[in-house]
């Protein structure tokens, strides 16, 4: 049976006066699936779930969300989504729980089901014993936690998620990934923009690359890394003298070109064969007793490939449109 694209744009076009976010982009999510959207800086990446999420309108292009008009029927898309942006949008006033419970409210969840759920929430994302204070009093990393719950509250099958685990500590970002996943598993369909290249290797079963606009690379991760290339050798030596002879040595490895930084006296050497070809070269290396202060295999990574396609390094998007406003897209 073959799977079904819950999330589907085409040809989306946005613009703000001479820039132009989105260039064309065509999009599609498959049900049940973890899709990240990654980018360097204002690629797109906000704009495009900004628009999907019914809080922006594009300039042309077609959008829909579970069989829904985006463009068409933006309050039935609404009802069947769930929306974390970049920015914690909690009322800083009122009291964790207070938060959820309105959250739910909002869903016509009623009295007692949008208080049950707030009070699981909080017990999920570790907030119980901060639950009936204000706001106001939380740190960053508790602010985002409850804005992630207020995404949850009415279970959507749907969740849209702006670089979730930003400002969480890494304790918290590790517990974050756990209720991502477990989300996924129960048929929650997720689409994500993160900044953290990790984080999309861990969560994402499927990564689209996008850059000024458009798709410019589509696959799995372990299909992004192979175009990058194979296996490296890392290689860093005690002077510049034994960074040249290791050099020497390693020549015969090489399957391209040796990248050689002088002053840290490191060697990067792309191979075939792995961990074989390693132990070849360790004992070559050995052998001319090269003096070697650290020496590993490497795969490539999703930093790697940001670097081969973009030329650029991840940062946190330009084009930051959504403010968490999780309250303007429930079901009114």
């Amino acid at each position: 049976m073959p799977l079904v694209s819950i999330i589907e744009a085409h040809q989306l076009v946005k613009t703000y006066g001479d820039v132009i976010a989105l260039a064309g982009l065509d999009l599609a999510v498959e049900e049940a699936m973890v899709v990240g959207l990654l980018g360097p800086n204002g690629a797109g990446k906000t704009t495009a779930v900004s628009i999907l999420t019914t809080l922006t309108m594009p300039d042309s292009g077609s959008a829909h969300v579970a069989g829904i008009d985006v463009l068409q029927d933006p309050a039935e898309v609404r009802k069947k989504i769930g929306l974390s942006g970049q920015f914690a949008a909690v009322d800083e006033h009122l009291s964790g729980f207070e938060n959820l419970d309105m959250i739910g409210r909002l869903y016509h969840l009623g009295r007692e089901r949008a208080r049950t759920r707030a009070r699981e929430l909080l017990d999920q994302f570790d907030l119980n014993d901060a639950a009936d204070r204000p706001v106001k009093t939380y740190s960053g990393g508790m602010r985002r936690r409850l804005d992630l719950a207020g995404a949850l509250i009415a279970e959507p099958p749907i969740l849209f998620l702006d670089e979730p685990t930003t400002g969480l500590d890494p304790r918290s970002r590790t517990d974050m990934w756990t209720v991502i996943r477990e989300l996924v598993t129960r048929g929650t369909t997720l689409l994500l923009t993160t900044q953290y290249l990790e984080e999309a290797d861990r969560l994402a079963d499927d990564i689209v690359v996008i850059d000024h606009g458009l798709e410019i690379a589509h696959g799995t991760a372990d299909e992004l890394k192979s175009m990058v290339g194979g296996d490296r050798i890392e290689l860093t030596a005690s002077s510049l003298d034994s960074v040249q002879a290791a050099r020497r040595i390693m020549e015969p490895f090489a399957i391209g070109e040796i990248h050689e930084e002088g002053r840290a006296h490191k060697l990067t050497v792309p191979i075939e064969g792995g961990a074989p070809t390693l132990m070849k070269a360790l004992r070559a290396l050995d052998a001319e007793a090269i003096d070697v202060v650290d020496v590993g295999l490497r795969r490539p990574t999703l930093d790697d490939v940001f670097l081969s396609l973009t030329g650029h390094v991840v940062a946190p998007d330009e084009d930051s449109s959504i403010r968490s406003e999780t309250t303007e897209i429930v079901a009114l």
